[in-house]
């Protein structure tokens, strides 16, 4: 059954990666053109949510098939 979540916990383990770099970026005040703390936030956010909406929707499948 924990098969069945490795691709979102893999997704969303990046997304905290990436949380992890943004603050390091924000604390830092570091930036690279356009690839500064915000952008890396809204990435690492935008991942989590694609992971979290992956395991939603592995859950309904696991759920309908009983």
């Amino acid at each position: 059954m924990l098969k069945k979540f490795i691709v979102p916990i893999i997704v969303f383990l990046i997304g905290i990666g990436f949380y992890i770099a943004a603050a390091l970026f924000k604390m830092l005040h570091w930036g690279l053109g356009a690839f500064n703390a915000a952008t890396l936030l809204i990435i690492a956010s935008v991942l989590q949510l694609i992971a979290i909406i992956l395991a939603i929707i592995q859950l309904l499948k696991i759920y309908r098939s009983r």
